[in-house]
């Protein structure tokens, strides 16, 4: 394969046998029994309750697969201590899809202080633990132990954020790549429709899994075929990482999984070289040694054209829980079953998020009419609907049909994002077609009321008055959460985010479009604490700042250094992957990884918190800032403690008679323990 030239792909749909869709796929012999069938070709497991709906990553797998024909069966949320419940549906004829679900399961069972989570959004009753740790892991291994000739192939999320060695925050150590593992036979990362469609065809055609090394998006072991002349990205001496292009097939060797776990700027090397390789359009083939086997990572997957993305919304969801669950909600469920998703991807490249890691920087649109006939199904057939769309969206709010002015251009860019540190002027920053389609989707007759709840990138939507006028006057209730994360120049260029003046620029608009339109709603800002490359100064600067401007935040977000981002490069390594990376002369990022130098920050963002006050008094004067303690406007704290308050200060752990104080280091200030 010459992973250089992308070809045009062959159409998703294009090898479709419509069949008589189920009304869900069985989860059961019984219903197995009902459809008439004997056997599951496929048997998906997932880490979620099963709701077919395309919000739902194995609801689209599965349905996309049955539209190929294929009988599919789906096992959700096992009982893991056991093969036993892997046989559930008898033996797959062609394979076992395995995937955590619609969140990685480390993610969705800890929190950023590695707390255990006591519920979970995706089960049925929102009951927490219900899935394994690594669940993707111990789903495959029970898999094979069902039946262990049949062929696992791994996808989802969780897979595909895991895809090569990479830092796991909740063991605090470097984990081999999911696959290995899991011992299963295959990896699809990314959004997986075009290779799950080809990899099933080929299984079931009697080719071995090895054999399907050619399929874009695919993660397997093997051998570097002969022919092939190998970029020494692992060589740390030397600037290249890399990057040279030549002619004729060529694969980049990443720093081996034992490099990356020694050394921590071969991992820094090996995240600026993943994150450089992910154009579909240029991206080359990676090869990482693990012990005696090479992991090899194919280039990513196309993207979708929008008549193949409407084919895959269109397919015969049955829009609801499967029946087993009976009355029981599902909060996932429940959140999204009023939206719509009208788009995938995201260019904007922040460096805390995984969304670009697994869904591409290409954006990928549905057309208006499939928007509107998903609408249309959710006003006639979904129960409790009152004509409001909660959300109309997708990863951001405001980049439906964004894209690159010259796919020339596009193919050729390298860039980790569009819109940082300035908006590329090859980007198409139009919001005419969004504006038309909200118009649309609002004269649609029973829709009383069109919401738009996922996260607007307010950077790009002050480009467009108009879009910020329609956003204001019919798509806002109450308050529009949006995220410039910080205000300080410092942390901002590690997350790759723009600086606090567009999101002034933005207020002033939304400010004003709201007044216009007789409206009283407001901007409610979210920010991380702790991110690598934070001082304290700069939370201070930040508490300043949400004080003069009267924010209260009721909630605040600390970093979670989730899988491959590159943000949990710098997290662990220490070293700005954004830049060049070899020994000697990588750029030094400090982290904030003591659980109370990450309170000390979060406190920040709460610094209208008696109980966050003690604590803040003691860091002000270690800084110096004696002047931002007391009762006037100016001041951050009161220096006087309400009775019954200061709990925060209260869980320091207390100091043995006799013993020593022991002291922790925050950016620059030390604080008793």
């Amino acid at each position: 394969m010459d992973t250089q030239i992308i070809t045009a792909a062959k159409p998703l749909m294009a090898s479709a046998r419509p069949r008589k869709p189920a009304p869900f796929l069985p989860m059961s012999r019984a219903e197995m029994d009902a459809l008439g069938w004997d056997e599951c070709d496929i048997v998906l497991v997932t880490g979620d309750a099963y709701v077919d709906h395309p919000s739902f990553g194995m609801a689209i797998i599965g349905r996309l697969l049955e539209a190929q024909g294929f009988r599919v069966g789906i096992i959700a949320q096992p009982d893991w201590h056991s093969a036993e419940p892997f046989k559930a549906l008898g033996k797959p004829r062609v394979f076992f899809g395995v995937t955590g679900g619609n969140m990685d399961s480390m993610v969705n069972r800890y929190t950023a202080d590695r707390r255990i989570r006591s519920d979970d959004a995706y089960t049925a009753g929102g009951e927490g633990g219900k899935r394994p740790d690594r669940c993707t892991i111990v789903y495959a291994q029970r898999c094979r132990e069902a039946f262990k000739d049949v062929p696992v192939v791994l996808g989802g999320i969780e897979a595909s954020l895991r895809r090569i060695a990479h830092y796991d925050y909740w063991s605090d150590k470097v984990r081999r790549s999911v696959l290995a593992d899991a011992k299963a036979d295959l990896l699809l990362y990314g959004n997986a429709e075009r290779a799950v469609v080809e990899v099933a065809q080929r299984l079931a055609a009697g080719e071995a899994p090895r054999e399907l090394d050619d399929i874009r998006g695919v993660a397997l072991f093997r051998r570097v075929p002969e022919g092939y002349s190998e970029l020494h990205a692992d060589d740390l001496d030397s600037a290249d990482e890399g990057a040279t292009r030549q002619k004729g097939a060529t694969v980049i060797r990443l720093p081996a999984l034992e490099q990356v776990e020694q050394d921590k700027e071969a991992y820094a090397r090996a995240s600026r070289v993943l994150h450089r390789e992910s154009n579909p359009g240029n991206a080359r083939p990676l090869v990482q040694r693990h012990g005696d086997r090479d992991l090899w990572l194919n280039p990513p997957p196309i993207p979708l054209t929008s008549e193949e993305m409407d084919a895959v919304y269109d397919l015969p969801y049955a829009r609801a829980p499967h029946p087993s669950y009976g009355e029981a909600k599902i909060p996932a469920w429940d959140m999204i079953k009023f939206s719509v998703t009208i788009m995938r991807g995201c260019f904007g490249g922040c460096t805390f998020c995984s969304i670009t890691e697994h869904e591409g920087r290409i954006i990928q649109n549905r057309s208006e009419g499939s928007i509107l006939r998903e609408i249309e199904m959710i006003r006639d057939k979904t129960p409790g609907f009152t004509g409001v769309i909660s959300d109309i969206g997708g990863p951001t709010a405001n980049m439906y049909r964004m894209a690159c002015k010259d796919p020339k251009v596009e193919a050729a860019c390298r860039r980790p994002s569009c819109v940082f540190p300035e908006i590329c002027p090859n980007l198409n920053t139009s919001h005419d077609d969004l504006i038309r389609l909200y118009r649309k989707v609002r004269e649609t007759k029973g829709i009383k009321k069109v919401m738009v709840a996922s996260g607007v990138r307010y950077d790009l939507a002050v480009e467009s008055p108009e879009y910020i006028k329609e956003l204001v006057t019919h798509h806002v209730g109450g308050y529009l959460k949006i995220a410039p994360e910080h205000t300080e120049r410092g942390p901002l260029d590690k997350m790759m985010k723009p600086g606090i003046g567009a999101y002034n620029k933005f207020k002033r608009m939304f400010d004003d479009a709201a007044e216009k339109a007789g409206k009283k709603y407001y901007l409610i800002p979210y920010f991380i604490a702790a991110h690598p490359g934070t001082t304290d100064e700069d939370m201070m600067n930040l508490a300043l700042w949400l004080k003069k401007n009267r924010y209260r935040a009721d909630q605040v977000q600390t970093f979670l250094p989730s899988p491959m981002a590159t943000a949990t490069a710098m997290y662990h390594t220490g070293v700005n992957p954004l830049r060049g990376v070899r020994h000697g002369g990588s750029d030094k990022v400090e982290a904030i990884k003591g659980l109370r130098q990450r309170r000390l920050h979060k406190a920040f963002l709460r610094y209208h918190d008696p109980d966050n006050w003690p604590v803040l008094r003691e860091a002000l004067i270690e800084m110096g800032r004696r002047d931002l303690i007391g009762s006037q406007p100016h001041h951050l704290v009161p220096a006087h403690q309400p009775p019954g308050t200061g709990k925060a200060a209260g869980t320091r752990r207390p100091v043995r008679p006799g013993a020593k104080a022991q002291k922790f280091t925050t950016k620059g200030v030390r604080l008793m323990k």
